[in-house]
């Protein structure tokens, strides 16, 4: 699915228009991206958890050259799942 999906099935299931559905999803899009960006957890009863972990930074190598490289130190965003959303998607 994608986003343009997404804004239809928002617009269906709400029954409001696209216009007003997308303005919710994208809403909700700043909001998660800008608690992230704050490095503030969202949690989403239900949904799941999106929060930000620290890499460390780290020796690796290149594949072709086999040389050691230094990665740095890096955010990334992770998302748990919540049971409802777990319990969804594996049906039996």
């Amino acid at each position: 699915m994608n986003k343009a999906e997404l804004i239809d099935r928002i617009a269906l299931d709400a029954d409001i228009p696209k216009a007003v559905a997308t303005k919710a999803l994208d809403a909700l899009l700043n909001g998660i991206s800008d608690a992230l960006g704050a490095g503030d957890p969202v949690v989403l009863a239900g949904f799941g958890n999106f929060g930000v972990k620290e890499r460390a930074a780290r020796k690796g190598r290149n594949p072709k050259t086999g040389e050691v490289i230094e990665i740095k130190a890096a955010r990334a965003i992770g998302f748990k799942a919540g049971k409802a959303l777990k319990d969804k998607v594996q049906k039996d």
